[in-house]
């Protein structure tokens, strides 16, 4: 039986990965949680795992055969990461979720480190690099609200487009690389099957709220505005990044990995629809 533990069990590519991975036989599924009695999903073993308890590590990554993990966005990701592997049996797989085009920021920068940590381990790895998530439409703490309450999309891209990805099709390619052979030593580009610019984007948001929906471009200050520190830090460098078309590039990674195309925005929105809609 393959043990495999799920750190950010109930995150966007948390859930979707444990339902992939209990439909696999023979596989048992740790659910890594900070509050294990909140871990829901039907079938998964509630398992504490915090990154501010590294105490509890080798209790959560004892006997598991593979690891996801997703990286935290703080300052001291980098050597967290490595603290985690080093606490876990030398045989165990890891599959690291970070971002797109990671290196594109310099070798010393935060996000090249984090990888590194892994890539360096000595241990069988895989490395996700996806774009920016659907999921974001939907959520509350994102966008839902103001496409909800007010058609209102603000986005600093600089006229760049994204190449959005479901959430879902992250999870595929991770259940392959933790369960399957033929992925190890692969650094794998994620996106979804097109380029959408924003105008675009809005566009068919519109239809899945069921009113119009306006692209609003705001300066990368404003799109900070709120955070402060190593949050505001990342979220400037995202944005740059966005700008400079980092996130536009649209590979075919996904199909190739799991044998079906990448969903589109358009796919994911006529599924998403009814939680767009029910604010209004």
């Amino acid at each position: 039986m393959d043990r495999i533990l799920v750190t950010g069990v109930r995150g966007k590519t948390g859930v979707p990965l444990a339902e992939l991975l209990l439909t696999r036989p023979g596989v048992e599924v740790l659910g890594g949680s900070s509050d294990p009695a909140t871990v829901t999903v039907d079938g998964v073993r509630p398992t504490a795992f915090s990154w501010d308890d590294p105490s509890g590590w080798p209790a959560a990554t004892d006997g598991v055969d593979a690891v996801y993990v997703v990286r935290p966005d703080r300052a001291d990701a980098p050597e967290l990461i490595g603290a985690l592997l080093d606490v876990m049996p030398a045989r165990t797989r890891v599959v690291l979720l970070s971002e797109r085009d990671a290196d594109s920021v310099g070798p010393d920068g935060w996000a090249p480190r984090a990888e590194r940590a892994v890539t360096g381990s000595g241990r069988s790895w895989t490395v996700l690099r996806p774009s920016w998530f659907m999921q974001v439409f939907p959520d509350p703490r994102f966008h839902r609200d103001r496409l909800v309450d007010a058609g209102d999309l603000p986005f600093s891209s600089g006229g760049a487009d994204v190449a959005w990805i479901d959430a879902r099709d992250i999870a595929a390619v991770a259940e392959r690389a933790l369960l399957d052979e033929g992925h190890a030593g692969r650094v794998y580009e994620l996106s979804g099957p097109e380029a959408l610019s924003l105008p675009r984007t809005a566009e068919l948001l519109s239809g899945a709220v069921g009113h119009p929906v306006v692209h609003r471009e705001v300066s990368i200050d404003e799109a900070a505005a709120g955070t402060e520190g190593f949050e505001r830090d990342l979220t400037v460098l995202t944005f740059e990044r966005v700008r400079a078309g980092v996130f536009a590039v649209v590979t075919d990674t996904v199909e190739r990995v799991t044998g079906r195309p990448a969903r589109t925005l358009e796919a994911f929105l006529a599924d998403a629809g009814p939680a767009l809609r029910r604010a209004v």
